[in-house]
């Protein structure tokens, strides 16, 4: 299981803590330090699409106007801390964000 996110996350965090007590086999990307590679964030994209993006976060409110009316994509490659987080791969799974359905289906709620 993999978890992508920024090490500073509060929620990536909580997710990973959660989820390492749970005797799941974690390990930790960092999208800042470690980006995605275009192939990972296309798979995210088809996955959750505009969602991936986190549109409420400080950092989305800073891009520039070109950026903020660009793709997914461009927007994440240029600033990883807009993305949305944590995602989760769980096998061929993936998932978006900590809440209870996604610790229900993660058996870690």
């Amino acid at each position: 299981m993999i978890i992508y996110g920024l090490s500073t996350c509060p929620l990536c965090q909580k997710a990973r803590k959660a989820l390492e007590t749970e005797r799941k086999d974690v390990s930790f990307r960092d999208v800042r330090s470690e980006p995605l590679t275009e192939a990972e964030l296309g798979a995210l994209i088809v996955e959750f699409g505009d969602r991936l993006v986190d549109r409420t976060s400080n950092d989305y409110r800073a891009l520039n106007d070109w950026l903020k009316n660009s793709e997914a994509e461009a927007q994440i490659s240029a600033q990883p801390k807009v993305m949305t987080r944590p995602v989760i791969r769980d096998g061929d799974d993936l998932y978006l964000g900590w809440d209870e359905a996604v610790q229900a289906a993660l058996g870690s709620g």
